[in-house]
């Protein structure tokens, strides 16, 4: 088998937007440096991801040196969103918890709103080491935060996993939706040279510089059927999953991942399992 390898680094400015593919990135304590420290909410504070809007798959976010955004989307002239100035902090809901956040200028939420036709908000995380805690016993530790990523600071997912995944796709009832691209997953992390499904059994790793405690397999939602390019929905992989991949009554594809270690990551680093 070859050596593992990081194969690909994803970060995703905006939560729910398409996913920019540097050669390195800055490992925070809670995430990659400028992955999901941006959202869209509705008037009553909830979250908006691509659960509700599938067309987010179609817009983009370029990450700008000090935090801010240059948001793009089809029909849509782009927009440069700086950083909000600290200020009075809005709201924002995502599965029970209560998260402060900052509103960026109102041209921000004007032009999502006009894009997606539903009245949102653009809202900014400016510390989640403060705002955001990762409270899950037993899989978080106490002085651990997150982002603005559904659960935990970064996700790992192996190519070989993949492979394996589509070769279930091929044998069952929608042959036709595969094979399917690693960005239905939204990962933030992809490793090379793995075998299939490893991933279950490991509970630390490190990749290059940086050491990762495995903290849970990540549970798949509808968001997995959306074509990335054609914001599209299908069967697969959920249908898949649910026959192949069913751990505590969620379908799975995956692992969650909270660092131990700062540092930056690079296409090409060595990847190990430490256990």
């Amino acid at each position: 088998m070859p050596t593992a390898a990081l194969h690909s680094i994803h970060v995703h400015p905006v939560k729910a937007l398409r996913a920019l593919a540097p050669r390195e990135a800055v490992v925070e304590p809670w995430g990659l440096a400028g992955d999901r420290r941006w959202a869209l909410i509705d008037p009553s504070g909830r979250i908006v991801t691509q659960r509700e809007q599938p067309r987010l798959a179609s817009a983009a976010a370029e990450l700008l040196p000090g935090g801010g955004v240059r948001v793009s989307a089809p029909g849509r002239e782009p927009l440069v969103v700086d950083v909000p100035a600290p200020g009075v902090t809005t709201t924002a809901k995502w599965s029970g918890e209560k998260i402060e956040t900052v509103a960026a200028a109102a041209a921000a939420s004007d032009w999502f709103s006009a894009y997606l036709g539903q009245d949102v908000a653009l809202v900014h995380l400016d510390d989640p080491s403060v705002r955001r805690p990762l409270d899950d016993p037993p899989h978080s530790r106490p002085g651990e935060s997150v982002s603005l990523a559904d659960g935990y600071p970064l996700l790992l997912t192996t190519l070989a996993s993949l492979d394996a995944l589509n070769s279930l796709i091929a044998r069952g009832t929608h042959p036709d939706e595969g094979p399917l691209p690693m960005n239905r997953f939204r990962p933030n992390v992809v490793i090379e040279g793995t075998a299939a499904w490893a991933e279950d059994d490991w509970r630390r790793v490190a990749i290059g510089e940086v050491v990762l405690r495995v903290a849970k397999m990540c549970g798949r939602c509808v968001v997995t059927t959306t074509d990335q390019d054609s914001a599209e929905r299908g069967k697969e992989p959920l249908r898949t999953l649910a026959r192949h991949r069913r751990f505590d009554g969620r379908l799975v594809f995956g692992q969650n991942l909270v660092p131990e270690t700062t540092g930056v990551l690079r296409v090409g680093d060595p990847f190990t399992v430490i256990e």
